[in-house]
């Protein structure tokens, strides 16, 4: 670390007023001698521990650098090779319409007027002639230049920082960069806590928590989420024709953090403190008028720059998905979540893989519901159109196969292109005639992974108004690429008519949702997942917040954000008032559960009810989850089960219970850091047969091995458990907001402050007791990826519920 104690970021600093919060500037810590190479007393926490972060999960030192690497080798080619097309390509010699005669010796005459590559490429002298004689391109080049060295500079910095980062990963946390992959972030997490204990990386406080990582990780993106949950940024517009329309992109999030965090006349003097005026209610007025004029700069420097943004957002665009449209047409009716979605949908304290491993398994779930409704009249435009253009297509590929000179016949070649791009878009609105549909069970499906719904979309899933606000979550491809294309357009209006309006809403929220941490700084409030100041009392928090409407997350998400990272970091101590939450909902599940299902019974359907959503080739998590949704369904319809008996009809919420209630606290028989997360299968249990066997192959696997396949199944329990719980939540909200009117086949709420604590169910934060489970039954693997890299569906449009011959339900 000696060679770049000059870089300021991860010097020792003796004046720690530099980094304490108000009111600690004197607090003094004790710190061991001789520590040469300690990385104690970190001037920059949030940044180093972001930097920890994503050194992590960029697989380290060399898939970072040669990321940014080829990052600047793109832009120089995007700027050169586009001025060489505009400056020294002679399009009248490519395309035929001038004649060239070669006057050198050619063996055979015909080839006197065959075009060449090199016929159409003006000489060096004529390019650069033309290149100087044209004050636009050489004014845009320069601007290219300047931006070019300063990612340039960046990039020297970045090495050198994390090059730091590799020393402190190597030195600090005794995790080699050939071994780095087969931690997860959990267990670099856990080394981070315990390092603190031994150098003093903070010197405010002698321990560090899980919490308090997470809210240096994401202290901007935690507000990010939460003006999106409280609707303060301006994304819903107001369109004729179109109606309501969200448009969030990532120009137009770059300018909302520039403008709010770290831009010049931004509401934070640093990383860690919002700027005491800020804090004060005083001169609100004033402090928002001066928003307002930071806004409205912002707005003109976007509206300036637009010109030169949109050209590269084109540029950039038809070099990255030209080849992709070309060789996969219908790539363009994929979805992807959108970034709009991914702020709604995200957890407060959820990290991006955290978040990207669930969007990422509720993606194929999503594309189903969304593939339920069609037009048939698009349907049947479709099939005529798919069949006349397969039908001249099969003429031209005959013709070519018996003769490959007709490939010479001019525009040739673009007809075959054109005719095979037009069948793949029109095969993308012909559904599948023998597939059954559900989509109520298929929202259902979607909410287990993505854990948040709005309450009027549950009974409106067949219609197209909810099939609308999905797709303001899970956009088409095309869409988003639309969009971004006309970020550099819409922005500025953005900012400066619909912004700053609300300058004071703004003011008034940092204000009023600003809240100081003893050695973090000041975070917002919502992040630290407070049920008393911002619960709400329909979401199991009654008689427990004491938040106004105001106050109050929308769609529960403090209570879901609560029990999302109580079961993502087991270790972690939340509390009093989250513990007396958590305590009250281990009551209520298990109350719950002695009126529901039997997790054996469950399991036992999984195949019917895995039937019943289409969803073949699911995983047993997703088989599990797939029981207790359709579980409700199966008993309303008098099925027998395996005795030949009726079950009694029972709610999604009492078989998310049942299963809840039957989680084991038991740890993996094979894992030597952690806890568990509750939901394990037979197999790792000591008292079955299976696990013997289990284990005689863990024990001839490498510690690597061993660690990575424990890591997995760790990961998959946890998930499996928070989507039990989103829709064991998710039920009893509905329950408490619309309480049923008869005692059918929905169970009246029981108020959790009149429960009183069970003997069962009495686990910390994963939230388990015993499971007794088949022994012929294992939970499927997942992997955490990019939701749009996974099996790019062709998505159909339209307006109303599919009525295809495969049924519905």
């Amino acid at each position: 670390m000696a060679n770049f104690e000059a870089y300021q970021e991860y010097q020792r600093i003796d004046d720690y007023e530099e980094d304490s919060p108000p009111g600690e500037e004197d607090l003094l810590v004790h710190v061991p001698e001789g520590l040469k190479d300690s990385w104690h007393h970190i001037k920059n926490l949030d940044n180093f521990f972001t930097r920890i972060y994503h050194f992590h999960q960029k697989n380290g030192f060399a898939c970072m650098m040669l990321s940014e690497f080829f990052e600047l080798a793109q832009l120089l080619f995007v700027v050169t090779f586009t001025t060489f097309l505009v400056n020294c390509v002679e399009y009248d010699v490519l395309f035929a319409n001038r004649a060239v005669n070669h006057t050198g010796p050619i063996q055979n005459p015909l080839d006197r007027n065959k075009v060449t590559l090199p016929d159409a490429i003006l000489p060096t002298q004529e390019c650069t002639a033309r290149i100087q004689e044209n004050s636009w391109i050489i004014f845009l080049l320069i601007m290219a230049a300047i931006f070019w060295i300063y990612r340039l500079v960046k990039v020297i910095c970045n090495f050198l920082n994390y090059w730091e980062i590799r020393q402190f990963y190597i030195k600090a946390l005794k995790i080699r960069m050939d071994e780095l992959c087969n931690y997860t972030w959990q267990e670099v997490q856990d080394r981070l806590i315990s390092l603190q204990r031994e150098q003093q990386m903070c010197i405010h406080k002698k321990e560090l928590t899980e919490l308090d990582i997470y809210h240096r990780i994401l202290r901007f993106k935690n507000y990010m989420v939460a003006m999106i949950n409280k609707s303060l940024l301006p994304v819903h517009l107001q369109l004729p024709l179109l109606g309501n329309v969200v448009f969030l992109t990532q120009g137009l999030k770059y300018n909302f953090e520039l403008i709010l965090f770290w831009g010049p006349g931004s509401l934070f003097q640093n990383k860690w403190n919002l700027h005491p005026k800020y804090k004060r209610s005083g001169n609100r007025l004033e402090l928002a008028q001066q928003l307002s004029r930071v806004i409205l700069l912002m707005g003109l420097a976007n509206l300036l720059l637009c010109p030169f943004i949109l050209v590269w957002q084109v540029l950039y665009a038809f070099f990255s998905y030209t080849e992709v449209i070309r060789r996969e047409p219908g790539s363009l009716g994929a979805r992807r979540w959108s970034l709009y979605g991914r702020l709604y949908l995200r957890h407060f304290n959820e990290l991006d893989h955290e978040l990207h491993g669930r969007l990422g398994r509720g993606y194929k779930p999503t594309s189903k519901y969304m593939n339920s409704f069609t037009s048939p009249l698009l349907t049947v435009i479709a099939k005529n159109i798919a069949f006349f253009s397969g039908s001249v297509l099969a003429v031209l590929i005959v013709l070519t196969v018996y003769d490959e000179d007709v490939l010479t016949v001019q525009h040739i070649l673009t007809a075959i292109t054109v005719l095979g791009v037009t069948i793949t878009i029109a095969r993308s609105f012909i559904p599948d005639e023998h597939m059954a549909w559900c989509p109520e069970q298929l929202l259902q499906c979607v909410l287990a992974h993505i854990h948040y719904m709005p309450d009027h979309w549950r009974g409106n899933a067949n219609k197209s108004e909810t099939r609308d606000e999905v797709a303001q979550l899970f956009q088409y491809k095309a869409v988003f690429i639309l969009e971004e294309l006309l970020s550099p357009i819409v922005t500025p209006f953005i900012l400066i008519f619909l912004l700053r309006n609300k300058s004071l809403e703004i003011i008034d929220f940092f204000r009023n949702f600003t809240v100081e941490v003893v050695g973090v700084g000041d975070i917002c409030s919502f992040a630290q997942m407070d049920i008393r100041r911002h619960g709400n009392p329909t979401w199991l928090s009654e008689g427990q917040t004491e938040a106004s409407v105001y106050q109050q997350a929308e769609n529960g998400k403090t209570e879901l954000s609560l029990m999302h990272f109580t079961i993502k970091n087991p270790r972690w101590q939340p509390p009093q008032e989250s513990s007396v939450f958590i305590s009250h909902l281990k009551e209520k599940v298990h109350h719950d559960a002695q009126a529901g299902p039997s997790t054996q019974l469950l399991l036992s359907e999984a195949p019917l009810c895995t039937s019943l959503q289409s969803n073949e080739s699911g995983t047993g998590a997703d088989n599990l989850l797939a029981s207790v949704l359709a579980h409700p369904i199966i008993t309303a319809s008098g099925l027998q089960g395996r005795d030949h008996r009726l079950i009694p009809p029972s709610t999604a919420a009492s078989a998310a219970a049942s299963v809840l209630a039957s989680l084991s606290t038991s740890q993996l028989a094979h894992t030597s850091r952690g806890r568990s997360h509750g939901l394990l299968p037979s197999s790792v249990h000591p008292e079955t047969t299976m696990y013997h066997s289990e284990r005689t192959i863990i024990d001839s696997m490498s510690n690597s091995d061993s660690r990575v396949r424990s890591n997995a199944l760790q990961s998959e329990f946890a998930s499996a458990e928070m989507s039990l719980h989103a829709i064991y939540m998710h039920e009893l909200h509905q329950q408490s907001s619309h309480p049923p009117r008869t005692s059918g086949q929905w169970h009246n709420p029981v108020p959790m402050r009149d429960l009183h604590t069970h003997t069962g169910y009495q686990a910390h934060s994963g939230l388990s007791s015993s499971i007794s489970v088949p022994t012929t039954v294992h939970l499927g693997g997942w992997q955490e990826v990019e939701e749009e890299e996974e099996d790019d569906q062709e998505i159909n449009s339209g307006s109303t519920p599919k009525q295809g011959t495969g049924g519905s339900c």
